[in-house]
């Protein structure tokens, strides 16, 4: 998840966010509460299940976004209503004019506009 487990959720957040374009508090706080995670802003990392952990990953999507998301079975570990938010970000993100680049195992309910899918199990040959 790229998250680091003796950190809370804010403070992985801070760090991953001083990389590129800092946030302030209220933001992350918000991101937090967007992915569910509302109430576990200074919680170690390590102490979060895996679908949390996921979440507080997913949370950097909601602050300061780049145009392109690269994005490795993000699906992994969140639960229908995770999987659910996260499928209404993706489209939204696109409809915004961005641009979602994903590997997954999961069928999308809500597909992007645009969308388009490269199967490479019927590319083998």
């Amino acid at each position: 998840a790229g998250i680091k487990g003796l950190l809370s959720a804010e403070e992985n957040l801070t760090w991953l966010c001083a990389l590129h374009q800092p946030a302030g508090r209220e933001a992350i706080w918000q991101a937090l509460a967007e992915v569910g995670l509302r109430g576990f802003e200074d919680v170690p990392c390590h102490t979060l299940s895996a679908g949390q952990q996921r979440r507080v990953a997913l949370a950097r999507l909601y602050l300061n976004p780049p145009p392109l998301w690269i994005l490795d079975e993000p699906f992994t570990a969140l639960d229908k209503h995770g999987v659910a938010q996260l499928e209404h970000h993706l489209a939204l993100h696109c409809e915004r004019g961005g641009m979602v680049v994903l590997t997954t195992h999961h069928s999308l309910t809500e597909k992007p506009l645009g969308y388009r899918e490269l199967d490479l199990g019927q590319r083998a040959a």
